[in-house]
């Protein structure tokens, strides 16, 4: 392998170290030598996500990785999103900065959410809860909105335990268990104010299946046989690749579509979206409903059949803004465009602000999202801008927010708003 090609390697890897402060300086000496040698990426300027996981809750990338994994698919922004934490926004915006990126930080949580009962809404395990993200927070109030959080992931913690025991359960015939501290708690960042995840447990069950039967034909017949898993024959080939960089991840995939036999619903650890908007309001977020969808012929190929919000999507989005929610986050290569043109009409009958956003948390997913690039999207990269926008402007004060008093009685109209906004946050990387 060519010497500078190596040192790229490893610089890039080393975007993984153990402390911020390396992973930080390992990205300012990767930035230098890229442009000493003219290795800058082709900018794709109509793409864009602001849901991107890093190490601070379950994804293989820090913030500084993931901001340049974002920077080198050509985006010329992104955002952070992780599970009930904010613990890697300020790495994660110092790493934008550094790579002349427009940045957003924000959190995503499961709120409670049983204002009406119609059973699943965009959750896959849970009824009366609604996956929801608050968007854009600005930098001076991280701190204090990780606070309000920490509480919900010391109670998510209690519960991560109580189902470890339960994997332990069943594993125990076969003479496999988890440590919650050592397999679990030190996998993740929660020392450092992350959460912990089913996909953590799932992660480490992954380990354990490892060290039992390696990276053989004997781990497929024991998924196939003895956990009654289906293996596709891609997935087969992953898992038998003695050189898969992904092998856990790969894994993973194949554990999670059986989550029944340990998954525990979830309840002091999410917050009342009540609550959960009136403080992301008060902190200078903008917050968002995720939206999901049913599922059928996945037009993305990693998603089973389901049945999601759709069937009652018109009085949920009422519900939604009844609570005081002001977006409503989507990414089009999740959805079909039928599912999309009605998702999008409600959104502007309703006053709704759209955020593109995907979320990123295993090494096969693509940072870039080329269904951006068609023209009937176009608004989910101005409404980027104008978020990153919003950040920025909240930084002198949450009010002079996009849905502060001052910005809504200045531009009554919220496209001539998000127009505004996205010339401060466009300007704001020049």
């Amino acid at each position: 392998m060519d010497t500078n090609e190596q040192k790229r390697k490893n610089l890039i890897k080393a975007l993984n170290s153990s402390t911020k402060e390396e992973r930080l300086a390992s990205l300012k000496e990767l930035i230098a030598f890229e442009d000493a040698n003219g290795l800058q990426p082709a900018r794709r300027e109509n793409d864009s996500n602001n849901h991107i996981h890093t190490i601070y809750s379950f994804s293989p990338y820090s913030p500084a990785a993931a901001a340049y994994m974002a920077y080198s698919a050509g985006l010329t922004s992104c955002g952070i999103m992780d599970h009930d934490s904010l613990s890697g926004s300020k790495e994660f915006a110092e790493a934008c900065k550094m790579l002349g990126m427009g940045y957003t930080c924000g959190a995503e949580v499961r709120a409670k959410f049983n204002r009406r009962h119609w059973g699943k809404i965009n959750h896959p395990d849970q009824e009366d809860c609604i996956y929801m993200s608050a968007h854009g927070v600005p930098a001076q109030n991280v701190d204090a909105f990780n606070a309000y959080l920490a509480g919900f992931r010391a109670k998510r913690e209690l519960r991560d335990k109580k189902m470890v025991e339960l994997i332990n359960e069943k594993f125990a015939k076969f003479g496999i268990s988890i440590d919650f501290q050592k397999d679990v708690y030190e996998r993740s960042m929660a020392a450092e104010g992350g959460s912990i995840t089913e996909r953590h447990l799932m992660s480490a069950l992954a380990g354990k299946l490892e060290d039992r039967f390696g990276r053989t034909e004997a781990l497929i017949e024991f998924l196939e046989k003895d956990l009654s898993l289906s293996v596709g024959a891609k997935q087969k080939g992953y898992l038998t690749d003695s050189e898969n960089p992904n092998f856990i991840y790969d894994l993973l995939g194949v554990l999670k579509a059986d989550t029944k036999f340990f998954y525990i619903d979830a309840d002091e650890e999410m917050p009342d979206v009540v609550d959960f908007v009136n403080t992301a309001v008060k902190y200078g977020a903008i917050p968002a409903y995720a939206y999901l969808g049913d599922v059928g012929d996945s037009v993305t190929g990693d998603k089973r059949a389901q049945k999601f919000e759709d069937d009652f999507l018109d009085e949920l989005i009422e519900e939604v803004k009844s609570v005081g929610i002001k977006a409503i986050a989507y990414m089009p290569t999740r959805n079909t465009e039928a599912q999309l043109d009605r998702l999008r009409e409600l959104c502007k009958k309703h006053g709704f602000f759209e955020i593109s956003g995907e979320d990123i948390n295993s090494p096969r997913q693509k940072f870039e999202c080329k269904a951006l690039a068609n023209p009937r999207y176009a608004n989910l990269i101005d409404s980027t801008w104008a978020l990153i926008g919003h950040e920025r402007a909240s930084e002198k004060g949450v009010e002079f927010g996009m849905f502060a008093e001052k910005a809504e009685k200045e531009y009554p109209d919220l496209n001539e708003r998000i127009l505004a906004f996205e010339k401060i946050g466009r300007e704001s990387v020049k």
